[in-house]
């Protein structure tokens, strides 16, 4: 079989598979990308993978230069693709993109072990990158509630000078109880 037969045959597969799948995009019939791990999380990455005409008899080209990666490390990048180069060459030969993305699926955690967690705030015009601790939700401080001058102004007009609402001012008049049941008689 032709390189061109087996190409098409693995691209026809690849449509038939990853169909509806948002990690898996076609850049062209010969090159694609596919994102381990979900969006948010700060140890996904993106893989694209492309085909030399001669594919799958000689290597595909695995690039992590995409803009989605620029969080990780170099050493990181390095480390993966080192390990997908162990992969590509056990299944040289045979069709291997799909093999090569479920590969790094699998290895997602063991690959970014060593990657620390970046985060990225914006505050005006600046910009931090900083290594920061995941913290539970539970420890999280909470905010206080901000009022404005006039929710200020209308709650001091309530309450005493101790800052105590008067006695009874949640009483609920009885008269006007007694009336509106008679209303329903």
């Amino acid at each position: 079989m032709a390189a061109n037969e087996d190409q098409e045959m693995e691209l026809e597969a690849l449509r038939s598979i990853y169909e509806g799948d948002e990690c898996f995009k076609e850049l062209s019939p010969v090159s694609f990308q596919y994102r381990i791990g979900e969006n948010g999380d700060p140890k996904a990455f993106l893989i694209e993978i492309s085909w030399p005409e001669t594919y799958p008899q000689t290597a595909p080209n695995i690039s992590m230069n995409a803009f989605f990666n620029n969080t990780i490390s170099l050493a990181i990048k390095q480390s993966i693709l080192d390990k997908l180069m162990e992969e590509v060459e056990v299944n040289l030969g045979t069709a291997m993109t799909y093999t090569l993305f479920e590969y790094a699926k699998d290895n997602k955690e063991l690959f970014m072990e060593n990657q620390p967690v970046h985060i990225v705030t914006s505050v005006g015009n600046n910009i931090s990158v900083g290594t920061h601790e995941i913290v539970p939700s539970s420890k999280k401080r909470d905010k206080k509630e901000q009022l404005s001058k006039t929710q200020k102004r209308k709650l001091a007009d309530k309450t005493d000078h101790k800052g105590e609402l008067p006695r009874g001012w949640n009483w609920v008049d009885v008269i006007k109880q007694v009336l509106s049941f008679e209303h329903f008689k």
